[in-house]
């Protein structure tokens, strides 16, 4: 799957995510086989933010194939299945990571 296509999806859902009790997160998205493959999302002021960068002050970073993630994104895996079974490697506040997958599946 293109970067492009991923981040357009991703952006299409932060339109629609309901973050009104989340007060800040930041995670960073790192894919395996994009070149560049580095994205962000990040939840300040009730607003979501996708955009393709580093994230330095981020609470996790979140590392897999393009393919894994769009299933992640569209329901089609789970994501602590996914990190048991090494699909899914978080770097940081896994607890972040978590609240982040929970903003992906509504």
């Amino acid at each position: 799957m293109k970067f492009e296509t991923v981040l357009s999806k991703v952006r299409k859902m932060a339109e629609t995510a309901d973050v009104s009790g989340v007060d800040f997160l930041a995670v960073q998205i790192n894919l395996t086989d994009c070149d560049p493959g580095v994205f962000y999302v990040e939840v300040k002021d009730h607003k979501v933010n996708v955009e393709p960068y580093d994230y330095h002050d981020r609470n996790c970073a979140i590392t897999m194939k393009s393919d894994d993630f769009n299933k992640l994104i569209s329901g089609k895996l789970d994501p602590i299945a996914a990190f048991t079974i090494g699909k899914l490697k978080v770097d940081g506040d896994v607890g972040k990571a978590l609240e982040f997958s929970k903003l992906i599946k509504k």
